[in-house]
């Protein structure tokens, strides 16, 4: 392989990764174990471009994305990278698609919801018309939302939308709750360190940094966050803390699905998930709980845009 003429990344409106990019991502992922290349290996856009029938521009932003995940590195009039080998990367290959995750029907639904496409009260006709789906498939979306406390069935006939949480400002509200209550958990007295779910958890966001974060569905990450933060606060042995958190996260799915397309603000979060570990796990408790309120406060500035920036935690 040759070396670019490298420009470096496009950094300007680049946080967020259109389809093509992901896929692309992943056929990158693919042709990397597929040749076997080891760790240190150069991967130049002629040569990617050219093996995967593509054009330069959206190699240079998939191999960018790539770079935010550690999978490769890139050295200034060099190029990039692999930071590990082929075999050792998150098998992410066509597990990507425009979607996520197949569930077109269902996050067509939920934006619909979301943005006021559809009234407070209406029936899954109206719902199939208005998304020119299938009235069954339809159906099987509004089932799945009835088992996260998102919509509920009239008593007559069609279904309601539980929109609590549908507002910035509703979304602002349940992210100042969590600021109060999971720092807090740590600092319980009966907190301890659950050793096999710390284990558990810390193999899940690595798996995140290398790879899956550009494959995993945007339900899948979602759950991923949700339950590391439900293991954080089980660990302190409330079940009345607990439960609140979880009941949370039941109600705040629905908007948190349309943040999840920003999958490099994904990596962020995975790190600092790592280093609330590292904290807890070295006895840094009180630093640890610090943290977490630093880490929740970042987040809902991110999603919310309400207050002033804070410093990220990393």
């Amino acid at each position: 392989m040759t070396v670019d003429a490298d420009p470096g990344p496009r950094r300007g409106g680049g946080a967020r990764a259109s389809a093509l990019v992901l896929s692309l991502t992943a056929r990158i992922g693919g042709l990397v174990r597929a040749e076997g290349l080891e760790e240190g290996a150069h991967l130049t856009e002629q040569w990617i471009a050219d093996e995967l029938q593509v054009s330069r521009s959206p190699v240079r932003r998939a191999l960018a994305l790539l770079e935010e995940t550690g999978i490769v590195q890139r050295i200034p009039n060099r190029g990039y990278f692999l930071r590990r080998a082929g075999d050792d990367l998150e098998p992410v290959l066509g597990r990507i698609d425009a979607h996520g995750d197949g569930e077109d029907v269902y996050l067509r639904l939920v934006d619909e919801l979301m943005r006021g496409g559809l009234a407070a009260e209406f029936s899954a006709a109206e719902a199939a018309r208005r998304l020119g789906a299938p009235v069954r498939e339809v159906q099987r979306a509004l089932t799945r939302l009835e088992g996260e406390d998102l919509v509920r069935r009239r008593l007559g006939r069609g279904w309601e939308f539980q929109g609590a949480l549908s507002t910035v400002q509703g979304h602002d509200h349940s992210y100042r709750f969590r600021m109060i209550v999971e720092p807090a958990a740590l600092l319980e007295p009966g907190f301890a360190v659950d050793a096999a779910a710390f284990a558990v958890h810390r193999e899940r966001q690595e798996a995140l940094l290398r790879g899956r974060v550009l494959s995993a569905s945007r339900g899948a990450l979602f759950q991923a966050g949700a339950d590391f933060h439900e293991m954080l606060v089980g660990c302190a042995n409330n079940p009345v803390l607990l439960d609140a958190v979880r009941r949370q996260n039941r109600v705040r799915r629905l908007i948190e699905y349309r943040h999840q397309y920003d999958r490099t603000r994904m990596i962020g979060q995975a790190r600092e998930h790592l280093l609330l570990l590292d904290l807890l796990e070295q006895g840094r408790t009180e630093e640890a709980s610090r943290a977490l309120h630093a880490h929740l406060d970042r987040v809902r500035w991110i999603k919310t845009g309400i207050g002033e920036e804070p410093p990220p935690l990393l």
